[in-house]
């Protein structure tokens, strides 16, 4: 029986081989390869390799090669209709029938990467022609140059009706083809069919392999949708696919690592910084599919998105989506860039090195869903932190591989436990905790002598933090706003600033940053601002320029914020119970002090490495 070359793509892009192999044979990482001893050949050193991303297996010593399916043929004896059918089944796909119409659709199949072979090949014409001069000079200002567009292919489609039916109709390519691929479509009226993508800077959408399955296209100018995907077909669906896949399966393999960024240009920018291993989505949040490809080309995909609430909540998304399926070995890194910037803008202004720096700064899976749920609300009551605790297990009951939810379970809980935990017995000498690590981190950056100056000075770098971290990120406030406004400072300047922002906020949510700065410079309080950042009065001068300086990611500051509001709040408490003449031990003022260097520690930390790395 003869197969569909299709569907025969399809069991391999759904199979990945080294997980298939990884069954029986036990295989050990060795750069950007799999390596174990030949299950084909008696051998007590390894010399059978599996390579994930070329799809194919090889034994140095026997010669044994193939792909999943000639695998599964040699390990279980199997003739190759069988192997297939084995590994359908494994796929989740339908067998398909030996009919007229199965033969018609595989040289359908080859009909449609004809077309869009020829399709892509007429876009690329475009661009340089006339008709293509704007497009050209948009990409140009975008600072594509000439080797980008060789190696994205990309292209123009022109604002006439049918300018590319017209071309493939001279090349030979009927109608219902054209259609099928998603390049033309037939008007419920009648009249005469039209190209699908006008007016559009075109990006060629290919397979692993390189061939052209699909296309998107961004609009010239004002109009919408602003980015156009071409429709689901036999050769393309947006859910499985990933944009820049072929370009970067070279860089991949060298890197050993891949990049997700968030669009096309994006992509772009990434190779034009030199970090060649970038693909992107299709307009969508991260899928399934979409993961078990990321997954097949690299161990830990890092995340690259925007630092903004947007790029948050993607983010979260994905990691929603990844949780379930993590395996061992298998997870996901997430890096921020500085809200309102991506690689496109961060590239063309000459500040790729912050783009690398977001990179190397990457957070694990497991870091990334412990700060969104300790910033989702205070956690500052019993009830709270139960409630804290019980979301963490939650998390973890998500993970379907046991030894991996097992790890999620016990690490969640340490890090609860360590987070509420008691003070520690700090070395007033030296300012370490027994049996905290020694060193600048704990007895140069946060020791008790400095941060246990008196609850009053304690209380006071918490409300210029909580304050200034609004400043330099209002959009905080869509979580914020009410436990912000109901806070009361006892620096007058600072109280004052606070209403007037909470006021800015209700009046104009969501009012950018520029226009925020300046509202509040004429309310006054431009020498208050200034005098944050002035002040070197925390032990280690950059905790509040961390978290809370204007370039820091939307999710550092969150965190951050949510942290600060923690101790203010127990500051207050030890505080008020002294003003009423509650019997208060006497070092309760250095409890708050000591709480501060430890949740900062265990909490605020990571963030704040990640802003001294950014620096």
């Amino acid at each position: 029986m003869a197969f569909p070359p299709h569907f025969l793509d399809e069991i391999r892009a759904r199979v990945g081989i080294a997980d298939w192999i990884g069954r029986s044979v036990r295989l050990i990482r060795h750069g950007h390869e799999y390596k174990g001893l030949c299950p084909f050949h008696q051998e007590k050193t390894p010399s059978f390799t599996v390579s994930a991303d070329k799809g194919f297996f090889h034994c140095f010593g026997c010669g044994a090669h193939g792909d999943v399916i000639g695998f599964a043929m040699r390990q279980d004896g199997l003739t190759f209709p069988e192997a297939v059918e084995r590994l359908a089944g494994e796929a989740g796909l339908a067998m398909p029938r030996e009919t007229p119409e199965e033969r018609e659709r595989a040289a359908r199949t080859g009909s449609l990467v004809e077309v869009l072979e020829a399709a892509a090949r007429w876009f690329s014409v475009q661009l340089r022609g006339e008709a293509g001069r704007d497009a050209l000079a948009y990409l140009r200002r975008r600072g594509v140059d000439d080797q980008a567009i060789e190696t994205f292919r990309l292209g123009y489609a022109p604002d006439g009706r049918a300018g590319l039916k017209a071309h493939l109709g001279k090349e030979g390519f009927a109608e219902e083809v054209m259609v099928e691929a998603g390049l033309i479509r037939m008007p419920d009226d009648g009249r005469l069919p039209y190209d699908y993508f006008r007016g559009r800077v075109m990006f060629p959408i290919t397979d692993p392999r390189g061939r052209v399955i699909a296309f998107g296209g961004r609009v010239l100018g004002e109009g919408e949708p602003k980015y156009l995907n071409s429709p689901a077909s036999s050769l393309f669906h947006k859910g499985r696919s990933l944009y820049g896949v072929a370009q970067a399966r070279s860089a991949i393999r060298s890197a050993g690592k891949v990049v997700v960024a968030e669009g096309y240009m994006d992509v772009i920018a990434f190779h034009k910084a030199g970090i060649g291993h970038a693909v992107a989505p299709l307009g969508t949040a991260l899928t399934e599919e979409q993961l078990k490809v990321l997954w097949r080309l690299a161990d830990e995909p890092t995340i690259c998105l925007d630092g903004d609430q947007a790029g948050v909540r993607a983010a979260s998304r994905a990691a929603e989506r990844a949780l379930p399926t993590v395996e061992p070995g298998k997870s996901l890194g997430f890096a921020f860039l500085p809200p309102g910037e991506d690689p496109d803008s961060l590239v063309a202004s000459g500040r790729a090195p912050t783009l690398r720096k977001a990179l190397e700064a990457a957070r694990p899976l497991i870091d990334f869903v412990w700060d969104l749920e300790v910033a989702r609300g205070p956690v500052d009551t019993p009830e709270r932190r139960a409630g804290l605790r019980r979301r963490l297990t939650a998390l973890s009951e998500q993970v379907a591989d046991r030894a991996v939810r097992e790890e999620y379970r016990r690490l969640l809980d340490e890090r609860y436990v360590r987070a509420f935990a008691r003070r520690p017995e700090w070395n007033r000498g030296r300012g370490q905790a027994r049996g905290a690590p020694s060193g600048r981190s704990l007895g140069g950056m946060l020791s008790t002598k400095s941060l246990g100056d008196g609850l009053q000075q304690d209380l006071s770098r918490l409300e210029r933090g909580l304050v200034a971290t609004i400043v330099t990120h209002p959009e905080l406030l869509d979580t914020f706003d009410e436990e912000f406004g109901r806070m009361t400072f006892r620096d007058p300047a600072l109280d004052s600033l606070k209403t007037d922002i909470i006021t800015i906020w209700s009046e104009s949510p969501g009012i950018e940053i520029e226009r925020f700065k300046r509202h509040l410079a004429d309310a006054g309080h431009d020498g208050t601002i200034a005098a944050f950042f002035a002040r070197n009065d925390w032990s280690h001068p950059r905790v509040l320029e961390s978290f809370a300086q204007p370039g820091a990611a939307t999710a550092d500051a969150r965190v951050g914020w949510r942290h600060l509001a923690d101790l203010y709040y127990r500051a207050v408490d030890v505080s008020e119970s002294r003003d009423r003449g509650v019997d208060v031990r006497a070092e309760s003022d250095r409890d708050v002090s000591d709480e501060m260097a430890e949740r900062l520690l265990s909490g605020v930390g990571p963030w704040l490495s990640h802003g001294e790395r950014a620096r």
